[in-house]
């Protein structure tokens, strides 16, 4: 049977129908139960994309929406479909070039990318501070963030380098959803509050 394509008005749409559509341009298929293609669904559900079927677009928009489901999923690089399209998006990003533009994201739905500024765009775990003659230096471990919204909401926070390397940071809202997820980021944080000095006890003298 051919999928119908249709548009979704509403930015939650029912996971049935969306597991009857699959993307020409897409590695997922839902009928061959891939789990990124579950996972997919899952997002879809929660209002990610704004159709319940995909139609042929040009490779850029695709391989943007397809990133996005990537780096909403709960370990992106733990999905085999997944793997090559980030690290190309993250190759393109060190060469300067803008993140992908995904055409079927519906209204407060999408993913941007931000230079990381330490110490204020930069998580507290992956800032480097050395002792300059004017006083202290502040570098990040990464050089940049790919933020991903749903519903207008900070979904995740993929920080990564120049060298491939990546973490997520998923919002309580993500973590509430997703109910497992990489737990790379919330470890080296708590890894890092644990050395960290205990603030001083004021005097109630």
């Amino acid at each position: 049977m051919e999928p119908e394509t249709r548009k979704a008005a509403a930015p939650t749409l029912p996971v049935r129908e969306i597991e009857m559509c699959s993307a020409s341009e897409s590695d997922y298929h839902p009928n061959r139960g891939h789990k990124a293609t579950r996972i997919a669904v899952q997002l879809a559900a929660l209002g990610l994309l704004a159709a319940t079927c995909v139609t042929p677009t040009p490779a850029r928009a695709a391989d943007g929406c397809k990133v996005m489901l990537c780096l909403a999923a709960p370990n992106w690089h733990n999905i085999s479909q997944c793997v090559p399209p980030v690290q190309q998006v993250m190759r393109d990003l060190a060469l300067g070039k803008p993140f992908p533009v995904c055409d079927m994201s519906g209204p407060g739905n999408g993913a941007t990318e931000q230079p990381a500024n330490a110490p204020t765009d930069c998580p507290p775990q992956y800032t480097l501070i050395t002792q300059g003659e004017n006083g202290p230096i502040y570098d990040c471990r990464y050089v940049g963030s790919i933020n991903v919204h749903v519903n207008g909401d900070l979904w995740s926070r993929t920080w990564w380098d120049f060298g491939g390397g990546s973490v997520t940071e998923f919002s309580p809202t993500a973590k509430t959803q997703l109910g497992n997820w990489d737990t790379r980021f919330d470890d080296d944080y708590a890894a890092w509050l644990a050395v960290q000095h205990p603030a001083p006890v004021p005097c109630n003298c």
